[in-house]
């Protein structure tokens, strides 16, 4: 905007300015689109963050899609869902923006739930529910542990009873409305995120 055509003292702060990288658009002339794909994809499982997200008994490809998303988005090391086959679904691409190329994606089914949940508790993971229950966790109070495993329930009936027995917490989201309930992918972003900022934004902040 030209000098002239606003008052002197309405020259303010417009320096904000929308900012979004989408991984396929590289600034580097000529550079191959193809092996941008290749070197993020060469990185896969780097990130800092242990956290594994498990949406296994999530059957609503708009919400897996939003939680590929928002996991890619804040570096979970992978995304554990009920059937590869919902990648496939154009609701699901429509919701991911192309984040399952750059997530670690695991099919693990519903009924093979109990069997993953112990393998990964041997592996040093915390089995971590998203539920309320009476002894849950508030989520504003939780630490979470580096080595973290989030069960989301489904969208309908949640964590069923026989896999909350192999949990070893459950976290709620605190809330004030009339409704009790938040959409699980919503749910599950909250938590991503306070993993996220947690773990690996405070450790970056210490270095």
């Amino acid at each position: 905007i030209g000098s002239n055509s606003v008052e002197p003292d309405s020259q303010t702060e417009w320096t904000d300015v929308q900012k979004k990288i989408i991984p396929w658009k590289n600034s580097t002339p000529g550079l191959d689109p193809e092996m941008v794909f290749q070197d993020r994809a060469a990185k896969l499982g780097k990130s800092n963050s242990r956290l594994i997200v498990v949406a296994s008994l999530i059957d609503k490809p708009t919400n897996l899609g939003g939680l590929c998303r928002t996991s890619e988005i804040f570096g979970a090391s992978a995304l554990v869902v009920g059937s590869l086959h919902y990648v496939q679904d154009k609701q699901f691409q429509h919701l991911s923006v192309s984040a399952e190329q750059w997530l670690p994606l695991v099919e693990v089914k519903p009924p093979q739930l109990v069997d993953y949940l112990q393998q990964k508790k041997t592996e040093g993971y915390t089995i971590i529910g998203v539920e309320q229950t009476a002894k849950s966790f508030d989520l504003t109070e939780y630490c979470f542990p580096e080595k973290s495993l989030l069960l989301l329930g489904n969208e309908h009936e949640g964590i069923p009873a026989n896999l909350i027995h192999h949990l070893d917490v459950c976290v709620e989201i605190p809330q004030q409305g009339i409704i009790r309930s938040l959409n699980v992918h919503v749910s599950g972003a909250l938590l991503i995120w306070e993993y996220t900022r947690q773990q690996v934004i405070k450790q970056k902040q210490q270095k």
